[in-house]
C-alpha cells in the first residue's frame, strides 16, 4: 500500500483555515478512536471507504486507547505495559501502519492520538518514558504526509500542561510537514492553555454531548469554572477567533448520533440527525475551518458479540454506520467547497433584527459574492443586501438531502424577507443560499 503524493496541508495566510498542497482544504473528519484496537485491516478498510464515499478526509483516532491496551486479536502495543518497550516490530503497529496507509491510499488523513488522555492522568505516559515513545513515534509515522497529531484526548491541558507542551514541541521539531493540534476535555477549548504556544497549529474545542439545562449532572465530567455554552458551539469558533495571534478552530467533537443527551442518563433521549446538522452548520458558519461527526456505536465500534459497551449502546457500529447524520455531512462540504470559503467569515451582521438565541438563532456565513444562513427551525428572517450589488440568485438547500430548490433572485433591494418552505416530514431545518448571478464562484486562494 503506497502513500499518495501531494498531502501536505498548512496554515492559510489569514490563520483561520487550512490549505491542502496550496488549495482550500475543508477538514471534515469522523471519530473513529478504537478503530486499531477493535477492527483488523480488512474492516478497517471497508470502515474508511465507506466514510470515503461519504465526503469525509479525516478520520480521529487514538493509537493506545486504554490500559493494558490490545487489539481484536490480542496483540499489545508495548511489552509488559512499559512505554519504555514498545513492540516496534509486532503485529499490534504492523496493523496500525497498514491502516494508516491504506486512509493514504483514500486521501484520507489520520488525526493520531498518541494516547488518551486518562493514560497520561494516571501516570502511565509521563516525564520519563514521553520521549521514548516519541522517538519510536517519530521513527514510524512522523514522515507519512497524511498523518496529523493530536495531543491530550478528552483532558484539560492543566492535568500535565508541560508534558503536553513538551510531546508538542518534540512532534513539532521533528516533523515538520504534520500539523499538531490538542483535543480537549468536554466544554473547553485547546485555547484555553495552548493558543500562543508556537508548536499548535489550530484549535480545537469539544462543544461536548450536554443540553442547555445540564450544566451541573453531579457527574464525573461536570465542568465548574469554564464557560458553559451549552448547545451553541458556535461560541466557542467565536472566543478562538477572537485571540491573537489568529489561528484556526473547529469543534473536534460535538454531540455524538445517537448518544444520550448528557451522556450518563441512557434513559435520556438521543442526539439525532437534525442536532447534528445544527452543530456543523453553526460552528462552520461561525468560522470554523472544518467540523468532526461522531457516532456512538462507531466511535467505539461496538459490535453485538462484545461484552459491553458505553452509553446506552445497542447497535452495532456496522448498522450505525450508514446513521442519517453521516450523509449529512457531505453536503455540508460540498456546500462549503462550491465558493472561495476560505476568504468568507461570520457575518450576523446581515441580519436586520439582533439574532435571538438558542434554537432561532440564524447563522450566517458570507464572502463577496455570496451568502449562507442556517435556519434551523425554518423561521422567516431579514437580511440587509446593501452592500451587495446585483442580481443575486437565491435557492434553499436541504442539509438532510442535499438538494436544492431555486427561488428566484433579488435584485437593488436593501432589505429582504426570506421564509424558508415548510417540510412535512422530517426536521424543518434549511441553508439559504445567496449568490451573485455574474460571479463565477469557485475556491480561491486565501487573502
Amino acid at each position: 500500500m503506497t502513500e499518495k503524493n501531494g498531502m501536505r496541508l498548512e496554515v492559510c495566510d489569514n490563520g483561520r483555515y487550512l490549505l491542502k498542497e496550496g488549495n482550500p482544504f475543508f477538514w471534515l473528519a469522523d471519530t473513529a478512536w478504537l478503530i486499531f484496537e477493535k477492527l483488523d485491516e480488512a474492516e478497517a478498510e471497508l470502515y474508511l471507504r465507506n466514510r470515503k464515499e461519504k465526503g469525509f478526509n479525516v478520520i480521529q483516532a487514538t493509537l493506545i486507547h486504554k490500559w493494558p491496551e490490545r487489539n481484536k486479536d490480542g496483540d499489545t502495543p508495548l511489552i509488559q505495559n512499559d512505554f519504555m518497550q514498545i513492540d516496534e516490530t509486532g503485529a499490534f503497529w504492523k496493523r496500525v501502519e497498514t491502516i494508516v496507509d491504506i486512509a493514504a491510499s483514500m486521501d484520507i488523513y489520520m488525526a493520531l492520538l498518541p494516547a488518551w488522555g486518562s493514560i497520561v492522568k494516571k501516570g502511565y505516559l509521563n516525564s520519563e518514558n514521553a520521549d521514548h515513545y516519541l522517538e519510536f513515534l517519530i521513527r514510524h509515522f512522523g514522515n507519512k504526509k497524511n498523518v496529523i497529531w493530536l495531543i491530550g484526548g478528552d483532558v484539560k491541558g492543566e492535568e500535565a500542561i508541560d508534558l503536553f507542551i513538551h510531546i508538542g514541541m518534540r512532534l513539532k521539531n521533528e516533523c515538520r510537514d504534520q500539523l499538531i493540534g490538542f483535543h480537549p476535555f468536554g466544554r473547553t477549548s485547546s485555547s484555553f492553555w495552548f493558543h500562543e504556544m508556537p508548536w499548535l497549529d489550530f484549535n480545537m474545542f469539544q462543544s461536548g454531548h450536554r443540553r442547555y439545562d445540564q450544566v451541573n449532572l453531579k457527574a464525573w465530567d461536570d465542568n465548574e469554572g469554564t464557560p458553559y455554552y451549552g448547545e451553541d458551539n458556535y461560541k466557542y469558533v467565536a472566543h478562538d477567533l477572537s485571540l491573537l495571534p489568529i489561528k484556526p478552530t473547529l469543534d473536534g467533537e460535538p454531540s455524538y448520533e445517537q448518544i444520550p443527551q448528557g451522556l450518563h442518563d441512557e434513559k435520556e433521549p438521543k442526539w439525532q440527525s437534525w442536532d447534528i446538522r445544527r452543530y456543523a452548520y453553526w460552528s462552520t458558519f461561525a468560522g470554523a475551518f472544518g467540523h468532526t461527526y461522531g457516532s456512538n456505536a462507531v466511535m467505539q465500534f461496538y459490535t453485538q458479540t462484545d461484552k459491553e459497551g458505553a452509553y446506552g449502546i445497542t447497535r452495532s457500529w456496522q448498522e450505525e454506520k450508514d446513521n442519517i447524520g453521516s450523509f449529512c455531512m457531505g453536503h455540508l462540504r460540498k456546500l462549503m467547497e462550491s465558493v472561495d470559503f476560505i476568504n468568507g467569515r461570520a457575518k450576523e451582521d446581515l441580519l436586520v433584527s439582533a439574532n435571538k438565541e438558542k434554537y432561532e438563532h440564524i447563522s450566517v456565513f458570507a464572502g463577496d459574492d455570496f451568502i449562507f444562513c442556517y435556519d434551523y427551525l425554518g423561521i422567516p428572517f431579514t437580511l440587509d443586501l446593501s452592500s451587495y450589488h446585483g442580481n443575486m440568485k437565491f435557492y434553499y438547500m436541504d442539509p438532510l438531502s442535499g438538494g436544492y430548490g431555486y427561488e428566484g433572485s433579488v435584485t437593488g433591494e436593501t432589505k429582504v424577507r426570506f421564509s424558508p418552505p415548510e417540510k412535512l416530514e422530517g426536521h424543518n431545518d434549511w441553508v439559504l443560499v445567496l449568490l451573485l448571478e455574474k460571479q463565477e464562484i469557485k475556491t480561491g486562494r486565501c487573502s
